[in-house]
Parts: structure tokens; C-alpha cells; sequence
């Protein structure tokens, strides 16, 4: 990398400001619900972006959102167009941005502790095989689907050799561990709340002879007043139930499972759970962390809490709801599936038209979620089964198919009011996953973030990579 190159980029606190900037101007085009309006919300300040986004055929708009690049082509004229209007300046260059191409890193950096490689696509054969034997890797990854077992070997490959001891994180049936313990040669504790999981886990790893252990016991509990020293007589599992399996005289891991002399690793640990990690880690000044976040909404609070001093500074109020945004990107799905969606949100819209009409109450009313087999039934069904669901009375309101047709039209606006909002998904991914970063460098750790893999293995494919700075 050159000089020029290096003064062109910038730390992950400015990008994050840039980030936190183009959110804050451009929220009234993102932080929409577009099941709960009946026209696009902001046509009216973006009439260029308003006739652009109808002028889209519908068979185009599935198209468009797989592909990033795409969409931001396709709309940002029109876009670029009212903003000039209004007399705004946004940096849309920041809509197919990534991290990786745009940083400068500090002098004290993961890479200087360790010599780890910044992450990225690298040697796929090498990813592929996870340093097994063709036929251990045939053994480890039996009845795992195929591009969860290459996420798993992508992630591994991505991890520093630091020669120490492993923390892994909501591990499951610890897939991530076993494989880490075979091909690192390293010892491993896995931390997984479910105890059939854990079972499963430690015989797989008593029967390979693997340096792995489970323990069993609930994130969310630990540091609680009490220990449970339940551990199991058959396995080397230790026991802590989960809130919802405890009964009253059990009690939560008091002890930190994460310490200094330690590399905890987590691949795709939900919302909280890969926040709790975080600070516990911070806690107990962990040396070394690998997280590839995901699926960020599910947290305890209504609204996001941010980690950082930055993101905290920030005017940003993300509900739940904004924080499944960039999580909606159909990179994976078949058109089968895809079909499928476009189905039930056009039976949803069309129920919530009639619902509306026969409750005289004009807002939107949330319904569980449907089984597969429903889809195969009729509109006429599902309103019948939404209506007892609800306890709405349909009376006279029963000319379904006009219904279903009232749906499908609504599902016009709403797939182009989504289009829209799609535009800074990513930016906010980005947002979430600096406001960890920079969180882990106000913490003392020197902080590394790319991509561990391609974007159609998942689309959740961002990796922090952080290690314990000396003083």
C-alpha cells in the first residue's frame, strides 16, 4: 500500500462519523414501516426518487436487491437528482463502500502484535479444507449443510495462530471449536446453553479424542450471585441451565468463563449474545477476539444501546425493527422461497386491509408467524385462520379474492418502499459493526475488520478481529 493510499483512508472513528452523518440525513428514507402506510412517506421531498423507484418493473425489483451494486446504480441518479434540489450534500459514495478499502490502521495494531493478515477472500482451497485430511474433513462435517461448513472453515482460516487457549461462544454443537481444536491443535471450552447440544458436542469430541469441553450454561446468567456445580457424570459437560429450564433452586455461572490468557471466537452469535461477549471480554481483558456479528435486532432492550462513546454521542434512536434492515437481503434464497414471501406478505397485506375495515381501527395489526403448509392452502383459509387468531369479527367482509387483490397491490409500495430503504443497509451493518470496533479500541485492543468470506456463502460475512494492546 502506497503513501497516497494511506492518507486517503481513514481510522474506523471517522468512518463511523461518516457512517453515523448519511444515516442521520437520509433517516426518513430508511426508518420506515412500510406494512403501516399507504403511499411512499417521503415522495414529497424525493419526487425524482418516488417516480423512479414505480418506473421499476415488478420482475426487476428482486434483482436489484440481491445485488447492492445494482441498486445503487439504479436509484442514486434520481436520488442524487432531489438532493440537489433541496440543496443537500450526501456522500453516497458510502452506500457500496466497505470497510476494509477505506481504512488506515493505528501504529498499534492486531496486524503489528501478530503479523494476522487483514481478512478477505484468500486461498479457497486452504478455506475449503480447514487444515483436516480429506477424510477427517469428511467426518467434521458431516450433517452440517454445505455453506455453513464453508463458513465455518472460512472463519478458522481467518484466525490468527496466537497459541492460545479457546473461549467458543454460543457454540451449538460447537462445530467452530471441534474444528479449531483438529486443526490448531488448540484447547477448547464451549459455551453453549442447550443441553442436548452440549451433549452431542462432547461425545463427538470424546469420540475424535479432542482438547474440547463444554459448558453448559446461560450467557445472559453469568456473573449472577450463585453457581450451580451440577456437572454431568458421563461427559466432561459442566451444567447451568437456561432461565427458561431452571427450576428455583438453580442457579446461574458466577464465574467468568473468559480470561486474559484466552482467544474467544464467535460465528454469527445473535444481537446481545455477541454483545455480552464483548464486555465480558473487555472484562476480563481477554488477549484476543474473533466475532463475525448477526442478526442484530435480537436484543432484550426496545432500542438499541450503543457500545462505544461515539455511537453513544450519536442522534440515532434504532428500534428493533430498523435493526433487521440489513439483515433483508435475499442473496441465498431460491426463487421458490421467493415466491413463497411475495406470497405471504401479499395474503398478510391483503388480510390487514380487511381487518382494518372490519375493526374500523386504521393500524396494523401483527400476525405469527405462518407454517410453510399454510402457503399451500387458499386466501380464503388464511383469513379465516387470521381472523380466529385475532378475534376479528369478518361480518359481512368476505369477498376475499378482492382482498387478496387489495394485497397485492399494497405489495407494489411496500417491496419499493423496502427497494429504498435497502440503499443503507449496508451502511447501517457497517454503523453496528464499527460501533463494536471502535467500542473493543476504547478498551485497549488493537482492531482489525473485513470479510471472511464471499458475500453468496452468507451475506453475513463481516469479521472483527481484536487484540489486547501491551500498555
Amino acid at each position: 500500500m502506497n503513501q497516497d493510499n494511506l492518507q486517503q483512508q481513514l481510522t474506523y472513528s471517522q468512518q463511523f462519523s461518516e457512517l453515523n452523518q448519511l444515516l442521520e440525513q437520509s433517516a426518513a428514507l430508511w426508518q420506515v414501516r412500510a406494512f403501516e402506510v399507504n403511499a411512499l412517506p417521503w415522495a414529497q421531498d424525493f419526487p425524482q426518487l418516488a417516480e423512479a423507484v414505480w418506473a421499476l418493473a415488478d420482475d426487476e425489483l428482486d434483482g436489484l436487491d440481491a445485488e447492492q451494486s445494482l441498486l445503487v446504480k439504479a436509484l442514486s441518479p434520481a436520488l442524487n437528482h432531489d438532493l440537489r434540489a433541496l440543496g443537500q450534500d450526501w456522500d453516497l459514495s458510502l452506500l457500496t463502500a466497505s470497510i476494509a478499502e477505506r481504512t488506515v490502521f493505528n501504529d498499534k495494531t492486531v496486524n503489528d502484535k501478530a503479523g494476522v493478515a487483514e481478512p478477505s477472500l484468500a486461498d479457497n482451497t486452504a478455506a475449503q479444507q480447514g487444515g483436516l485430511s480429506f477424510d477427517d474433513e469428511a467426518h467434521f462435517s458431516a450433517h452440517i449443510k454445505g455453506r455453513k461448513w464453508q463458513q465455518i472453515t472460512a472463519f478458522v482460516q481467518h484466525l490468527p495462530q496466537l497459541n492460545l487457549p479457546v473461549l467458543e461462544w454460543c457454540a451449538g454443537k460447537g462445530h467452530l471449536g471441534r474444528l479449531i481444536a483438529k486443526a490448531r491443535g488448540a484447547e477448547v471450552v464451549s459455551l453453549e446453553w442447550q443441553a442436548p447440544l452440549c451433549e452431542a458436542g462432547q461425545a463427538f469430541a470424546d469420540k475424535w479424542q479432542l482438547s474440547q469441553t463444554f459448558i453448559c450454561a446461560d450467557a445472559f446468567a453469568i456473573g449472577a450471585e450463585h453457581a450451580a456445580t451440577n456437572t454431568s457424570t458421563t461427559t466432561s459437560i459442566t451444567t447451568v441451565e437456561a432461565p427458561a429450564q431452571r427450576a428455583s433452586n438453580a442457579n446461574p455461572l458466577t464465574t467468568n468463563p473468559l480470561t486474559a490468557r484466552q482467544q474467544a471466537v464467535a460465528l454469527h452469535a445473535c444481537g446481545d449474545l455477541h454483545v455480552r461477549l464483548l464486555t465480558l471480554a473487555a472484562e476480563a481483558g481477554t488477549q484476543a477476539l474473533a466475532i463475525s456479528p448477526c442478526c442484530y435486532h435480537l436484543i432484550h432492550a426496545s432500542h438499541y444501546q450503543p457500545l462505544s462513546n461515539l455511537a453513544q454521542q450519536s442522534s440515532l434512536k434504532l428500534s428493533r425493527h430498523d435493526l433487521q434492515l440489513p439483515l433483508q437481503q435475499s442473496v441465498i434464497a431460491n426463487p421458490k422461497q421467493q415466491a413463497l414471501r411475495h406470497q405471504e406478505i401479499a395474503w398478510r397485506l391483503g388480510f390487514d386491509a380487511l381487518q382494518r375495515q372490519c375493526r374500523q381501527i386504521d393500524e396494523y395489526l401483527p400476525l405469527p408467524s405462518l407454517k410453510q403448509s399454510q402457503l399451500s392452502g387458499s386466501f380464503t383459509d388464511f383469513c379465516l385462520w387470521a381472523a380466529e387468531t385475532k378475534a376479528v369479527n369478518l361480518a359481512k367482509n368476505k369477498d376475499f379474492e378482492a382482498w387478496l387483490e387489495i394485497g397485492r397491490q399494497r405489495q407494489q409500495l411496500t417491496r419499493r418502499i423496502d427497494l429504498v430503504a435497502h440503499l443503507f443497509r449496508t451502511v447501517l451493518e457497517q454503523w453496528l459493526i464499527l460501533d463494536r470496533a471502535c467500542f473493543l479500541q476504547e478498551q485497549g485492543y488493537g482492531v482489525c475488520v473485513g470479510e471472511f468470506c464471499a458475500n453468496s456463502v452468507t451475506p453475513r460475512n463481516s469479521l472483527i478481529l481484536a487484540q489486547k494492546m501491551s500498555v
